[in-house]
């Protein structure tokens, strides 16, 4: 814990320094939900297929799920996500021609979730 997927769009490959991000990522959740860094992994998982309400042209998403044990307080997951998205925009550079729609979703792990 915690255990955090990024979603990201294939246009992103070059404008999207996935392993700056996460390296960024972890000392900011350590500090902001008071986890241990070495608890923290990070999954990227590459998106070619989606839409954006009625276009597939000219979009891209990157979707951030941060599963953290239950006891984090509602503010404490606001003030993360909201510092995460501030984090995607310094670590995501702008793509021509494209629009970014970025996510952050912090839900609470299932009480039987176990790690070694």
């Amino acid at each position: 814990m915690p255990q955090i997927t990024v979603d990201y769009s294939g246009a992103l490959d070059a404008a999207f320094d996935r392993q700056a991000f996460a390296l960024a990522l972890h000392p900011l959740i350590v500090s902001t939900v008071d986890a241990r860094l070495e608890a923290c992994k990070t999954r990227f998982r590459r998106v070619d297929d989606f839409v954006v309400g009625a276009v597939t042209e000219g979009r891209a998403v990157l979707h951030i799920e941060i599963g953290l044990l239950h006891g984090r307080t509602d503010a404490n997951k606001i003030r993360l996500a909201d510092a995460v998205l501030a984090l995607i925009a310094a670590h995501v550079k702008p793509v021509d021609g494209v629009t970014l729609h970025s996510s952050v979703e912090i839900p609470n792990l299932d009480v039987a979730y176990r790690s070694r």
